[in-house]
């Protein structure tokens, strides 16, 4: 089996709030409580779980979409009228930047987390070869993570907004 992101936890003061605008943009389920997360159903495979945190480092997620999806996306972000950048930094110019002949852009939400929507991976342009079993080659003495799992499998989600 290869090796998959299951899920991630984004420490949010709104968590309901904050998966609820998410999964509108995303146009994707999720569910108002599942524990002590607010999960976001991503794909198949990739759940964001929100958690209630008063303070907390500001992360960056991004997410490779198709160039049907981007086009979606721009349009929820622009309808919600969420200000969006071309780069990671710098001011707020609306704009999409077409690097890599692909397209990608930035927004920031009210609890500072910097989300990415983009079509062609700028992260995986100098990645390591994948090996028979789809996984990169480790340098010699690197250990491989422990295995995680998660309990629990969503009862009722809801549908983006």
């Amino acid at each position: 089996m290869a090796i998959q992101l299951d899920h991630l936890i984004v420490p949010s003061r709104d968590p309901i709030a904050r998966a609820k605008s998410l999964a509108g943009l995303l146009d994707v389920p999720w569910q108002e409580s599942q524990g002590p997360f607010t999960p976001v159903y991503v794909n198949e495979a990739l759940t964001i779980d929100f958690a209630d945190r008063d303070q907390f480092e500001h992360h960056h997620y991004c997410f490779r979409v198709s160039d049907a999806e981007f086009d979606a996306i721009l349009g929820r972000i622009q309808a919600a009228r969420i200000p969006y950048r071309s780069s990671p930094l710098g001011e707020t110019d609306m704009q999409i930047n077409r690097r890599l002949g692909g397209k990608n852009l930035y927004w920031q939400d009210t609890d500072g987390h910097l989300w990415e929507i983009l079509t062609v991976s700028y992260a995986r342009a100098e990645s390591p070869p994948l090996t028979a079993a789809g996984r990169a080659s480790r340098a010699p003495g690197a250990a491989a993570a422990p295995p995680s799992r998660r309990a629990g499998a969503p009862s009722s989600p809801r549908r983006g907004s």
